[in-house]
């Protein structure tokens, strides 16, 4: 089988990409980034989802990003919104997804992967700017310049299957294949039990998601 890494955080999101790639036949390799995230428990969540879906090894890294004051994810004196956003939200974490697709870029040429699955979406994301399809295209362009792999003729392939499907549609998706969602996390201010707040706006997209999709919301909530 053709190795893949999969950017594994723990949420919704990342659960039903490494799914795919599963059922896509790639060994997969996990990677998740201890980033020193508010909402660390998805991390156990990560632990959990990789151990579902035997992956051939699940790394975690770490990379401090505490110091990255102007976001909420690193910085607990910020408030998570409670309402969904029209714009860059505080929640953005600056080069977050820049740094992560170095990390599992870096990790693919060890093992010899060439292939990389990240679980962006730009329907419900779109705000973010390392969620666009066209940044995700320039990422895969310098990766293919910047890799030995590549520059010997063997090119890396990003995956972003997620990316034009909304909520319902992923959660759709990740029930067929047999996804358990009781085990993600993706509140942005979970308690250390990976109990979700009910109310920031991670947690809206995702109730709003299992709602449309006619599907009961396995979320434990504080």
């Amino acid at each position: 089988m053709s190795k893949a890494v999969v950017l594994l955080s723990g949420g919704l999101d990342s659960a039903t990409t490494l799914a795919i790639a599963k059922s896509q036949g790639y060994a997969c390799y996990a990677l998740s980034v201890n980033y020193h995230q508010r909402h660390i428990a998805e991390l156990e969540a990560a632990k959990k989802i990789a151990a579902q879906f035997k992956v051939e090894e699940h790394k975690t890294i770490e990379m401090d990003l505490s110091w990255m004051l102007t976001s909420a994810l690193t910085n607990p004196d910020l408030k998570v919104p409670t309402e969904l956003s029209t714009h860059i939200p505080i929640t953005y974490v600056p080069a977050r997804n820049t740094l992560m697709l170095t990390l599992a870029l870096g990790w693919a040429e060890v093992i010899g992967a060439h292939d990389i699955f990240i679980g962006v979406n730009a329907v419900d994301y779109s705000w973010y700017p390392e969620c666009r399809p066209k940044y995700m295209e320039q990422f895969q362009k310098m990766a293919n310049l910047a890799t030995k792999s590549a520059v010997e003729g063997q090119a890396i392939q990003l995956h972003t299957p997620l990316i034009d499907l909304s909520k319902e549609a992923i959660i759709a998706k990740g029930v067929g294949l047999g996804v358990n969602y009781s085990l993600t996390v993706s509140c942005y201010q979970a308690d250390q039990a990976g109990r979700a707040c009910g109310v920031c706006d991670s947690c809206r997209l995702r109730q709003n998601g299992f709602k449309a999709a006619g599907i009961d919301d396995p979320t434990p909530y504080q």
